[in-house]
């Protein structure tokens, strides 16, 4: 298999059992070896009382771009952490776009930036994800892990 058919199967085994993500009305438009692009559209039970969408599903949108593009290689990876600055407010009906770029990945420790824009392609959120790899434990069973050599 290439790099992008293992991110692909690991995109797919991942998005079956992500609920929040599929209940949140997220989508998938695009995963390769250490990235991901996530988008999400505000909806009115996902803003807050100041007519704007919650920092939390926006962060939780970027977590989930940041999920699919540090499992790309079909070890087992979890967050270790994270930090988001919220940089502007995202509206009712905003199409918001997470894109996840792998910065670092060496041993079991990844770290992933994820820059979340508007429809309009104004930046509403800036998010940077530690991650840590379950080494040797495969997301999909049978599919290579780990990333090509000469990748990290």
């Amino acid at each position: 298999m290439t790099p992008q058919e293992v991110a692909e199967a690991c995109r797919d085994a991942m998005w079956q059992g992500d609920h929040a993500s599929q209940w949140l009305g997220m989508a998938v438009v695009a995963v390769g070896p250490g990235t991901a692009t996530v988008t999400m559209t505000v909806r009115a039970e996902m803003v807050n009382g100041h007519g704007v969408a919650h920092g939390g599903l926006v962060a939780t949108l970027a977590d989930s771009a940041f999920a699919f593009a540090c499992n790309a290689y079909n070890e087992v990876t979890v967050a270790a952490g994270f930090d988001v600055n919220l940089l502007a407010a995202a509206r009712l009906g905003d199409v918001l776009t997470a894109l996840a770029v792998e910065v670092h990945k060496g041993g079991r420790s990844g770290v992933y930036d994820v820059v979340v824009s508007n429809q309009r392609g104004e930046r509403v959120a800036a998010f940077r994800g530690r991650s840590r790899t379950m080494k040797g434990t495969p997301l999909v069973p049978g599919v290579p892990m780990g990333p090509p050599p000469g990748a990290a």
